[in-house]
């Protein structure tokens, strides 16, 4: 009999471990996320089918840490003539009437605790598509990627596979080369303009 308890208890203690490990990584939990917006904004239709870049809306990801969600002066830039009367447009013709930003969900969160800077990523020639998925084909933007530190460590640890030209960034049916872009020599990619780039590994890279 104690020995049918031990089994049963190392048993149990194994399911729960998995359990968490499992059902409560951010794979689970994260990746799939799709919340409702408060203007039904179509990236498949803007950056894919109009074929419009990132960079329009998303200004400052190639200079500051955060890709800025744009103010509804730059929705009206062009919606002050397009679409004057449709009613999923109301809130935005609202927001800029009225003065008052638009409330978007926030999709790719990370921990207080998490340093991350847009501009190094893409600067380094990791694109748009690498961490959110082929966006220009989303109707309703989802989380592609669980964005947890074991996600970005394996990245960290080999990013040649990942780097493209910076110029090519915002290409979202970027595909990786036979041949990297960068040769890795000692375990650091070198681009090929001569600069190397090796993200750091250590925990204050990442934890300030």
């Amino acid at each position: 009999m104690p020995t049918v308890i031990a089994a049963a208890l190392t048993g149990a203690v194994v399911f729960i471990v998995f359990a968490f490990s499992y059902w409560g990584s951010p794979k689970y939990t994260d990746v799939g996320y799709q919340p409702d917006q408060p203007v039904d904004y179509s990236h498949k239709l803007h950056a894919g089918d109009m074929g419009m870049d990132c960079r329009y809306c998303h200004s400052t990801v190639e200079k500051a840490a955060f890709a800025a969600v744009p103010p509804t002066q730059t929705c009206m830039n062009c919606h002050w003539k397009v679409k004057t009367n449709s009613l999923k447009l109301l809130p935005v013709r609202e927001s800029f009437a009225e003065d008052k930003p638009l409330k978007w969900v926030k999709i790719h969160r990370l921990p207080d605790y998490v340093y991350f800077d847009h501009s190094a990523h893409l600067n380094a020639g990791v694109g748009c598509s690498t961490c959110h998925g082929r966006v220009d084909q989303m109707p309703k933007v989802t989380q592609f990627a669980p964005l947890s530190m074991g996600w970005c460590l394996d990245c960290h640890r080999n990013p040649a596979p990942n780097l493209r030209d910076p110029s090519e960034v915002t290409k979202m049916d970027w595909k990786a080369p036979a041949q990297p872009v960068v040769a890795v020599v000692d375990g650091k990619a070198i681009a090929k303009n001569g600069r190397v780039i090796q993200p750091p590994l250590h925990c204050s890279g990442c934890h300030r």
